[in-house]
């Protein structure tokens, strides 16, 4: 089984770098790096113009654990304002039954909410047996009824794109290529819940999701893509000019669970349950990976994409 998992991440490490079409390649690139400066993210208020917030998924058990990540939440919203919160699917364990949005959801985050911050939520394997149409109308997510959705922040220095990773069908492929086309957006955000690239042992990069999403992003300078469903924190390395992250350990966590032999990995966490905190400007992406205790698990910025296609 190791041995199947270590060749799939080769293959998949192939298709992207050598069967890709070369012309896309050579006309995007975005850069991300890991930089010990960036160790302690900015305290204080956000600087003018930028935009700051945090991403998790797999969250809502009601757990002790998502609990942790909440206080850590809070405290970091304590020394650094936000305002938004983006989803990464699996919102309601087991089902997504809303009959526990207050146990799983309010309660938890109830000290965020009452600083009025903003959740952007997008839609997860478990949240869709039960509670697909009553999160998209659940108001408290924000997706105004719909299984897909952008949204911008900053006066057009991010545009953000939540995508069904659930259900990725033509027509949801559609609208994407329509929305991306006519963005402004100085940045690109997109999230979602199956990760299109991971290092993960029992579930891993989900080609499926790949295949119907990621032409679009190539071509329309997506500076970066944050999945869940691995219970655990990774950075890939730069697949095709854009940058992938897993975190999927804001409640669940699956202790071990990151091949570290993979050659997509470039940082990972599978000890602690974890969120990533953004902080944006028009010069970089500047990314951390928090843990419960505050600890940093990872750090750096993303820069570009340098060149875009017209």
């Amino acid at each position: 089984m190791k041995r199947r998992l270590l060749i799939l991440c080769w293959i998949t490490l192939i298709f992207a770098l050598v069967i890709a079409p070369f012309s896309i390649l050579s006309e995007m690139t975005s850069t991300a790096r890991s930089d010990s400066a960036l160790n302690a993210p900015p305290s204080g208020p956000a600087p003018a113009g930028a935009v700051r917030f945090i991403a998790l998924g797999d969250m809502g058990t009601g757990s002790a654990e998502q609990y942790a990540v909440a206080r850590q939440m809070a405290t970091y919203h304590d020394e650094r304002p936000f305002d938004t919160v983006i989803t990464l699917g699996d919102n309601i364990y087991p089902d997504g039954n809303p009959a526990h949005f207050i146990s799983k959801f309010e309660r938890p985050y109830s000290e965020l909410l009452r600083r009025r911050v903003n959740f952007y939520a997008s839609l997860g394997n478990h949240d869709v047996q039960r509670g697909r149409r009553a999160q998209m109308n659940y108001s408290l997510f924000n997706m105004g009824g719909r299984a897909y959705y952008s949204f911008t922040k900053g006066d057009d220095l991010i545009e953000f794109f939540a995508l069904d990773s659930t259900d990725p069908d033509a027509e949801q492929a559609q609208w994407l290529e329509r929305t991306l086309a006519r963005s402004k957006a100085r940045w690109k955000i997109a999230y979602f819940h199956h990760p299109i690239y991971s290092s993960g042992k029992t579930h891993g990069s989900d080609v499926r999701v790949r295949r119907q999403f990621e032409p679009l992003f190539v071509k329309y300078g997506i500076a970066a893509a944050i999945s869940g469903h691995d219970h655990f924190y990774e950075r890939t390395k730069p697949q095709m000019g854009i940058q992938y992250f897993v975190a999927g350990a804001g409640g669940k966590l699956r202790r071990g669970n990151i091949d570290w032999r993979c050659p997509l990995l470039a940082a990972g966490d599978d000890r602690s349950n974890t969120f990533m905190y953004f902080e944006v400007t028009r010069d970089q992406i500047g990314f951390w990976a928090v843990d419960v205790t505050g600890r940093i698990a990872d750090s750096g910025a993303i820069t570009g994409p340098q060149l875009t296609l017209r």
